[in-house]
C-alpha cells in the first residue's frame, strides 16, 4: 500500500479512543455485553488496522512477535493461577468464597484477574494469528 499520510494520521487519533473503548468494554462487562474477549478482540483489531496502514515491520517493531506469542501462554497461567488459589485452600476452582469476610469482594477481583488473563490471550491469539497469515504474503 502506498504512503497516505491521512490514512496515518486518522489511526494515530483512533487508536488511543480504540484502547480506551476496549478497557470500557472491559469494565462495562459486568453490567452489560462485553468482557474479557470481546476487549481483547478490539485491541487486537487496532493493532490489525496499524498492520495495515503502517505495515508489518513497522508494527512488529511496536508490538514484536517475541512478545505476543510467549502472551498467549501467559495469558492462560494468570486465568489458571486465579483459579487456583481457591482449590488450594480446599474450596473449588475458580471459588473465591474462602477468602476473607467480604464474599462480593473477592469473587469481583478473582473475575477481574480471570478477564485479565482472557483479554492477553485473545488479544495475543489474535495478533498472531494476523502476523502468521500477513507474513506468509511476503514468501
Amino acid at each position: 500500500m502506498k504512503h497516505d499520510p491521512i490514512l496515518e494520521l486518522g489511526v494515530r487519533l483512533a487508536l488511543p479512543f480504540i484502547i480506551i473503548f476496549a478497557l470500557y468494554v472491559h469494565f462495562h462487562g459486568d453490567y452489560g455485553p462485553g468482557g474479557g474477549f470481546q476487549a481483547g478482540a478490539i485491541i487486537a483489531t487496532g493493532v490489525i488496522m496499524h498492520v495495515l496502514i503502517f505495515g508489518l515491520e513497522k508494527t512488529q517493531r511496536l508490538v514484536p512477535p517475541s512478545v505476543v506469542e510467549p502472551a498467549i501462554g501467559m495469558g492462560v497461567l494468570i486465568y489458571i493461577a486465579s483459579g487456583l488459589p481457591g482449590m488450594l485452600f480446599g474450596a473449588g476452582f475458580l471459588d473465591y468464597s474462602i477468602f476473607g469476610n467480604d464474599h462480593l469482594h473477592a469473587h469481583e477481583w478473582g473475575i477481574f484477574a480471570v478477564e485479565i488473563g482472557v483479554i492477553v490471550t485473545v488479544c495475543s491469539t489474535l495478533i498472531a494469528i494476523f502476523y502468521a497469515f500477513a507474513g506468509r504474503a511476503k514468501s
